[in-house]
């Protein structure tokens, strides 16, 4: 609560905790994901890359219906009815999102039938609607396809009383079907066949005037399928998928053995309670009846598709040859960093001075070779590193294992609760213990998400310790394509802390107080209300009072709270937030002070980063949380304040240059409704590229944009 004076002269009390100033986070992501969905409908969006986003938008749904909506279920099978942040219980919420989604996959239909289908036959190619219409030549080529690569790979299972219905699944494609004894009067009885993800989904019929004529695996199985069930006849037969609830349920008080226990709980996922089926339009109402009887899902929980099920197929077909004119220009960032020349010892330049590096316009590649240096270097002591998401093939593993055969100390923790990484984070971690690491599995009830990397080295003058600290995952795969900030330094404070850090996580002590580095689920929340709270004081003072934050997802009351109040006060914020966005702007004498700017383009917004005016001593934070309860109050995470006065002007430029975005960004509105912003009349801005051509050509901002207006210490380091 706060009071504030009125133009009357009373005092009106103003409740910054007032349910109808808040957005249900599983409405506020689906409005994320129709942000995806409209670069996909943007007409100057590029054909193939549309095709892209549509995918990424299929993608995206699967993971929220496994884990946010089947939460949801959960909650309400449980009876928990306690209102979430926007006042709505968890029957409301699934009520509202059900209909949402709903409409939205229409939209997801309608962007692929009316929009991009026309689009692609423009272009040359066709995917195949109809597999009854194929030409005699091509039916033929189909046909021997199926015989030659796909019947020997596929198991129909037929359904009768020595043949219970088959487990189905988590996300697979499968062909259901009718069908009936030749020459008998036996009923019909349930058939089905799982379309098989070891075949790629999309087969090119070869070129027949001039069209590039696609089919999918599924169409080639359908027309086929009689081929399976020799003894029958085919009555009906329809594509389907079964999504499943697949969060995991883990008592980590009753769990001995994390890993073992994690690894029970991932065979489970396969066959979690069903929670969406999908089907395509015109699909048999006496099919629809067992698969509904045998999944037991309820009416709202069937959609009904108009067109291929699960179109993360488009992902592929964005992969063919042929096309590279209606894409984005591939982007391939310098294999170097200024400071960071190839030719030159790694832990030398980060003695000249602290590093900033903004991935993926700067290559990821100093990171890893930072790792691969520290474990070959015989003045190397020791490593310790936090991975939370790594990649298939991780050098970073590699070199880690290389370490320990070289006789360091080498301490990881592998997060084993990351979701949809358990397997692979189960597999590294095993790894590393058979090449002499010592392995952390985390610590009991929290998620480590924090990203940082110590290195212990000898040297003339005594023990020195480099730190890297970063917003992204040590994920060389994930780093081309998300854009994530990281700073090497090897200050002693920040080396102090890091030391600290990783004595907490491996022996559970706390250190008596912290230099630079914030730590959650300790410290991080007071520390940002604190920050946030400051600079309300000086805008009720007259100093200079401004926030602008950039991150994946703000949904925490207490914060939200905060900003409301420091808007009321006076301080001017402007919000960069990629997803998930609780708080409403330019509510009257509440947030009229407050922007929010979600930018989707062609690289994923991953970072975390925080600038606070300060009463005109500016401070700038990296961090790799987001202002959400689960970052700052139920994981291990990671604030730091980057002082270095040229890696601060290097962050304003990013935050800068996505406040002024007129060609991704969308701004919310009083609704709290996203809209892409008007340009009109004003030269377009895109963010992304033009950090891209300023890594590439390695030209100074001045050279991209003229007409913009920093702050002091960057115009200074720029000469400007």
């Amino acid at each position: 609560m706060a009071t504030k004076n009125t133009n009357s002269g009373k005092e009106k009390t103003l409740d910054f905790y007032n349910n109808a100033y808040y957005i249900n986070r599983e409405l506020s992501w689906l409005q994320f994901n129709a942000r995806c969905l409209s670069e996909a409908k943007d007409k100057a969006t590029p054909l193939f890359e549309k095709l892209k986003f549509l995918s990424i938008t299929a993608s995206n749904l699967d993971e929220f219906f496994m884990v946010r909506i089947a939460s949801l279920k959960d909650m309400i099978h449980a009876g928990y009815k306690k209102p979430d942040i926007a006042g709505m219980t968890p029957k409301e919420q699934l009520d509202k999102v059900t209909e949402a989604v709903h409409e939205f996959v229409k939209e997801q239909y309608n962007t692929y039938n009316r929009l991009l289908l026309p689009a692609l036959n423009e272009n040359g190619v066709e995917l195949v609607r109809d597999y009854k219409k194929l030409s005699e030549e091509e039916a033929d080529y189909v046909d021997r396809y199926f015989d030659e690569f796909v019947y020997p790979v596929l198991t129909p299972m037929a359904v009768d009383s020595s043949r219970p219905f088959p487990l189905i699944r988590n996300k697979t494609l499968n062909i259901g079907a009718l069908v009936k004894g030749k020459d008998t009067e036996d009923e019909m009885e349930f058939a089905m066949v799982q379309v098989p993800s070891v075949i790629p989904r999309i087969m090119e019929i070869p070129e027949s005037s001039g069209v590039r004529k696609i089919i999918l695996l599924e169409q080639i199985i359908e027309r086929n399928i009689q081929k399976l069930f020799l003894n029958y006849d085919i009555v009906c037969c329809y594509p389907f998928r079964v999504g499943r609830n697949a969060d995991l349920s883990i008592d980590e008080e009753e769990a001995e053995d994390l890993l073992k226990e994690i690894e029970k709980q991932l065979k489970r996922r396969q066959w979690g309670q069903a929670i969406r089926l999908e089907i395509e339009k015109g699909f048999d109402k006496r099919l629809l009846k067992i698969l509904v009887d045998e999944l037991r899902v309820e009416e709202k929980e069937i959609y009904t598709i108009d067109g291929p099920l699960d179109l993360t197929f488009l992902m592929k077909l964005y992969g063919i040859d042929g096309f590279d004119y209606l894409k984005e220009h591939g982007y391939n960032p310098p294999a170097g960093v200024v400071q960071l020349p190839p030719d030159r010892d790694i832990f030398e330049c980060i003695r000249e001075g602290d590093i900033l590096m903004h991935h993926p316009y700067e290559s990821f590649d100093p990171v890893v070779r930072f790792v691969e240096t520290a474990a070959s270097d015989p003045e190397v002591l020791a490593i310790k590193q936090t991975l939370y998401r790594v990649s298939g093939n991780s050098p970073i593993i590699a070199a880690l294992a290389k370490a320990a055969d070289n006789g360091k100390q080498v301490s990881v923790l592998v997060e084993l609760k990351a979701r949809f990484d358990e397997e692979n984070n189960i597999v590294w971690a095993r790894m590393l213990e058979k090449a002499g690491c010592h392995v952390i599995y985390g610590l009991k009830g929290l998620k480590t998400h924090s990203k940082i990397t110590l290195v212990v080295r000898k040297e003339e003058d005594g023990i020195r310790r480099y730190v890297h600290l970063a917003t992204g995952n040590y994920n060389d795969s994930t780093a081309k394509l998300y854009t994530d900030v990281g700073m090497f330094t090897c200050a002693e404070a920040y080396g102090e802390d890091a030391t600290a850090v990783f004595n907490m996580l491996s022996g559970y002590s706390e250190p008596v107080a912290w230099n630079k580095l914030t730590i959650a689920p300790l410290w991080l929340k007071d520390r940002v209300l604190y920050l946030i709270h400051r600079e309300a004081e000086h805008a009720r003072n007259g100093e200079p009072a401004r926030i602008v934050a950039k991150m994946n997802s703000i949904c925490h009351k207490d914060v939200i709270a905060a900003l409301y109040e420091a808007s009321a006060a006076g301080v001017k914020i402007e919000l960069i937030v990629r997803g998930i966005c609780s708080l409403r702007a330019g509510i009257p004498g509440i947030s009229e002070n407050i922007t929010v700017k979600s930018i989707v383009g062609n690289f994923l917004e991953h970072s975390r980063i925080f600038y606070f005016e300060n009463g005109g001593s500016p401070e700038y934070y990296a961090s790799s949380a987001d202002w959400m309860p689960r970052n700052l109050e139920r994981r291990v995470e990671i604030m730091f304040p980057v002082e270095n006065p040229e890696l601060r002007a290097k962050l304003w430029h990013i935050l800068d240059t996505e406040l002024k975005d007129n060609v991704k960004a969308h701004i919310m509105d009083a609704n709290g409704e996203y809209q892409k912003v008007n340009r009109r009349g004003k030269d377009a801005i895109n963010s992304q590229k033009i950090f891209g051509i300023e890594a590439t050509e390695l030209v100074k901002p001045k050279d991209i944009t003229e007409s913009r207006v920093f702050e002091p210490e960057y115009r200074d380091y720029h000469g400007l």
